[in-house]
C-alpha cells in the first residue's frame, strides 16, 4: 500500500512506540474533564452549531484540549456512540500515536497540521473502518496549541470537502478564544480596581496580564510572579512565603472568575513562623557561587578550566576570570586551516603579552595541538582558561591537557536553573534597552523551554523580541517565535528528575531508546510515553 509521507511517518512514529497495527484500543490515562475549562467554553457553541450541520449524517465532532485528551463530543445516532466507545474515544481519554496509531486527533496533535485520514491509512485496525479529518485549534494570542478538532465518519463517506468545514469551525473557535480573554482581561481589571487603593501591595496576574499598585511595584519583583502563580493553583485563602528579594509575605489569593486570573494581596511580616522559601534568583548569567569561583580563580590569577555545553556561556566566564586584563582568544577548530605548527606558534608568541589566554574547544584539538599546548603549559608562567564541552567528552590528550589546570569550573546547562530565567533574561535584556521588560507570560513560556542552546539560545530570542518591539513590554507573542512550537508547560520536581534521568541515559546510550528503555528497566512504549509527556528531544 502506497501512503502519502505525511502518514507513512505517522506510522513510522507507531512502530517506533510498540504498536502494531493488531494493538487493541485500550483506556489509557482516562481522567476526569474540565467543564469549565477556556477551550470547552469558547467551543461549546460551535460544536452545537456543527451537530446541527451534520443532524442525519454518521459523521460526529470529537474536541480535545492540549494534552490531546477528548473533552467533547456531538453525534445524532446511537450508533455512532458504540462505535466511538469500541475504540476509546470517549471524554478523558487521550489520543496519542503511541497508542492509538495513526488518526485525526493523535496526529495533528504530532504534527500540528491538519491532517485527512482514511480508513486503511490508519494504523490500527480497529480504526480503519472511519475517515476522518483532525485540525489544531492554536490559540490567537499565544500561538499555543490549544486543542485539536476532529470530524469522523464512516470510511465509504469520505468527502474531500470535510477539510474546508472543519477549518472554518477551528477559526470560529480561535475567535472565541480571542474573545473569551479580552472579556477576562475585563474582570481581572474589575476586580483590581475594587480593591487596588487598600493599603497593603495588590497585584493582579492573569494569563498575559499583569497589574499592580504601588506597594506592589515596589515589593514585588518580575521573579515572584511564578512563584505566585504556582500558589494561586494550590492555594486559597492566607498563606506565607519569601519572596525572591528576601522579604517574608503573608499573602491573601483570590481566583478571580474561572480563568480570569488571581488577585493577591501581599504585606511584609516578621518571621515568627516558618515561611515557604527557596534560593534567590541569579542577578547575572551565572549561579552566585559560579561567579564567585570565576572571580576568585581571577584575582588568584589561577589557570582554569571551564567546561559545558554549547552556549551555555565559557566565553563569557572566561572573561570574568579575565577582569581587567586584556583577553587573547585562541579557538581549537582553526588549527585545521593554520597546521598545527602555525596554530600553537601563535599561542606561543602570545604568551610574551600579558593578559589572559583562552583557548575555546579544546575538545577539538588534534593528539599533536594537545601535546603540544601541554608541554607549553608546563614551560610557561602565562596565564590560561582552557574552554571545553562537557568533561565527559575529553579524551586522551585532550583530558591530561585538561589536567593540567589548577581549577575546573563546569558551567550547569540553562534547563537546570529554571527558577533563574526571569533574572537571566532580565540580565541579558539589559543589552537591548533599558526600556524593556517580560511579562510574567513571556517569562512563563520562557521557563517551559529546555534550551539546548543554552544561553546562547535564550539571547537569541531575546534578541528577535527586542527587534519587534524597541519598547515596552515583551509578552509571550513576542517571545514565541523563537521558542519551540508547544512548549510544555513548567515540569514539577518530580517531572523534572524524571526528564534529566531520560536525558543522561539516552545520551550515555547515544540516543538508542532500545538501549535506554533497558537501562532504566522499563518498557520501550513506556520510554516513549514518558518522554512524549516531558517533551523529552
Amino acid at each position: 500500500m502506497d501512503l502519502r509521507t505525511e502518514i507513512a511517518q505517522s506510522w513510522r512514529r507507531a512502530e517506533l512506540s510498540g504498536l502494531s497495527p493488531a494493538s487493541p484500543v485500550e483506556r489509557l490515562d482516562v481522567a476526569d474533564v474540565d467543564s469549565r475549562s477556556r477551550l470547552l467554553r469558547a467551543a461549546s457553541p460551535v460544536l452545537d452549531e456543527l451537530a446541527r450541520q451534520l443532524a442525519g449524517t454518521r459523521f460526529c465532532v470529537i474536541l480535545a484540549d492540549d494534552e490531546c485528551r477528548i473533552v467533547a463530543r456531538r453525534f445524532s445516532e446511537r450508533s455512532v456512540e458504540l462505535a466511538l466507545e469500541d475504540i476509546s474515544a470517549v471524554p478523558g481519554c487521550q489520543f496519542l500515536e503511541e497508542r492509538t496509531g495513526t488518526n485525526s486527533l493523535a496526529t495533528p496533535f504530532e504534527t500540528r497540521r491538519g491532517v485527512s485520514v482514511d480508513g486503511d491509512e490508519h494504523f490500527l485496525e480497529a480504526m480503519k473502518q472511519f475517515t476522518c479529518y483532525g485540525h489544531p485549534v492554536v490559540h490567537p494570542a499565544t500561538r499555543r496549541l490549544a486543542g485539536v478538532l476532529d470530524i469522523t465518519g464512516p470510511a465509504g463517506d469520505a468527502n474531500p470537502l470535510l477539510g474546508p468545514f472543519l477549518r472554518r469551525a477551528v477559526a470560529d473557535i480561535e475567535r472565541r478564544l480571542l474573545d473569551g480573554a479580552k472579556f477576562a482581561e475585563q474582570q481581572l481589571l474589575a476586580a483590581f480596581q475594587s480593591v487596588q487603593h487598600r493599603a497593603c501591595a495588590v497585584l493582579a496576574l492573569g494569563q498575559d496580564v499583569v497589574l499592580a499598585n504601588t506597594a506592589a511595584t515596589e515589593l514585588v519583583d518580575t521573579a515572584d510572579h511564578r512563584l505566585l502563580r504556582e500558589l494561586g493553583r494550590t492555594r486559597r485563602g492566607l498563606r506565607r512565603l519569601r519572596l525572591t528579594s528576601g522579604t517574608p509575605v503573608e499573602v491573601r489569593v483570590e481566583a478571580v472568575s474561572a480563568n480570569a486570573g488571581l488577585l493577591f494581596e501581599l504585606a511584609p511580616v516578621r518571621t515568627s513562623s516558618p515561611v515557604v522559601s527557596r534560593p534567590r534568583a541569579a542577578q547575572g548569567l551565572f549561579p552566585a557561587q559560579i561567579d564567585e569561583r570565576l572571580r576568585g580563580a581571577g584575582r588568584a590569577r589561577r589557570r582554569v578550566l571551564i567546561s559545558g555545553e554549547p552556549g551555555a556561556g565559557r566565553t563569557t566566564a572566561a572573561r570574568i576570570v579575565a577582569g581587567d586584563e586584556p583577553v587573547h582568544e585562541f579557538d581549537a577548530s582553526d588549527v585545521v586551516a593554520d597546521s598545527v605548527p602555525a596554530w600553537c606558534a601563535r599561542v606561543e608568541a602570545a604568551c610574551a603579552g600579558g593578559g589572559l589566554l583562552v583557548v575555546d574547544g579544546i575538545q577539538l584539538l588534534p593528539p599533536l595541538a594537545a601535546v603540544r599546548l601541554s608541554r607549553l603549559l608546563d614551560t610557561t608562567t602565562a596565564w590560561f582558561a582552557l574552554l571545553s564541552g562537557p568533561p565527559a567528552e575529553l579524551r586522551g590528550e585532550q583530558a591530561t591537557l585538561a589536567a593540567r589546570m589548577h581549577r575546573r569550573i563546569e558551567l550547569p546547562p540553562l534547563r537546570e536553573r529554571r527558577d533563574e530565567i526571569p533574572g537571566i533574561a532580565r540580565a541579558l535584556l539589559r543589552g537591548f534597552g533599558d526600556s524593556l521588560r517580560l511579562t510574567p507570560g513571556a517569562l512563563e513560556l520562557l521557563g517551559s523551554q529546555q534550551w539546548p542552546g543554552n544561553l546562547r539560545e535564550l539571547a537569541g530570542v531575546l534578541a528577535g523580541a527586542a527587534d519587534r518591539r524597541s519598547a515596552g513590554d515583551l509578552t509571550a507573542e513576542d517571545v514565541a517565535p523563537g521558542c519551540a512550537e508547544t512548549a510544555p508547560g513548567a515540569l514539577t520536581g518530580w517531572e523534572q528528575a524524571e526528564y534529566d534521568v531520560i536525558v543522561r541515559t539516552l545520551r550515555a546510550c547515544d540516543g538508542n531508546k532500545v538501549r535506554a528503555a533497558k537501562q532504566l528497566g522499563i518498557s520501550r512504549s513506556t520510554l516513549y510515553n514518558r518522554m512524549r509527556a516531558l517533551r523529552v528531544r
